[in-house]
């Protein structure tokens, strides 16, 4: 993170010594912040800066951090390289502090547009793709929280999952994106009323849930080890670079980039 750092400071044209901070602390600054969620007053307070300074070296580190995560098109065709059999389709629901933006649901009400319902929180919704050992790939931008998980794959992610399944690359994906297209494998659904499922159903819904359930892992291994993603206090239109940094810092820690 030092380094890439030192090289924004570069491509600034940021003089020696004009810094209250180096890289390397810069750096250290920064990942306090993703791995302990460490209050910015008390970052600026033990790096011995001004606290508007540590709030804009934190934002320096996460633009730097965000710029290195690969896109879309990176990611599948990095999927395609290492020969994987398929990839796997999940969304969630960033924590955020409450917006006040409004919107009108499908219902014609007027909600929350930050408003999760599958959460029952505040928050932004996020699309990931997997490895099949649950590694993460790739993140998309946020979508509020009120947007279903389909809603946002179709705007970020389905198009290119379909070009990808029509070179031997399928997804895997759970019941909320059920009617994606082609390509996109989900479970099939239990029929109405007292019916039951056929046994070939079963098995496939079977088979089905124990590939895409390492797909968790790949939010658990964002979350879980960088913690500031448990609840985003800052704008929740930034959800996107700050999930994309932490991206970053799980490819570099895992020797993925």
């Amino acid at each position: 993170m030092a380094w890439l750092l030192q090289l924004e400071r570069r491509r600034r044209g940021t003089r020696a010594g004009t810094r209250a901070l180096t890289c390397f602390w810069q750096a250290v600054l920064g990942l306090r912040w993703f791995r302990d969620r460490t209050d910015p007053a008390r970052l600026a307070r033990d790096h011995g800066v001004a606290r508007a300074t540590a709030y804009r070296y934190l934002d320096e580190v996460i633009t730097v951090l965000a710029d290195q995560a690969p896109d879309l098109h990176q990611a599948l065709r990095q999927a395609h390289e290492q020969d994987m059999t398929y990839v796997i389709l999940d969304g969630t629901v960033i924590t955020s502090d409450r917006l006040a933006e409004k919107t009108t649901s499908v219902q014609g009400k007027t909600i929350d547009l930050w408003y999760s319902g599958k959460t029952g929180e505040h928050g932004g919704t996020i699309q990931a793709l997997s490895a099949p050992s649950g590694f993460p790939l790739w993140a998309s931008d946020v979508e509020p929280g009120s947007v279903h998980d389909l809603t946002a794959a179709r705007e970020h992610v389905l198009p290119a999952l379909y070009a990808a399944a029509s070179r031997g690359l399928p997804t895997l994906a759970d019941g909320g994106y059920d009617g994606s297209g082609i390509g996109v494998h989900t479970p099939v659904k239990q029929p109405a009323g007292t019916q039951i499922l056929d046994v070939d159903n079963r098995a496939y819904n079977a088979l089905l849930r124990g590939l895409r359930s390492l797909g968790e892992r790949g939010f658990a291994l964002l979350t879980g080890r960088w913690r500031t993603l448990s609840r985003i206090t800052a704008s929740p239109r930034k959800i996107s670079s700050i999930m994309q940094a932490a991206l970053v810092l799980t490819h570099l820690e895992h020797q993925q980039t």
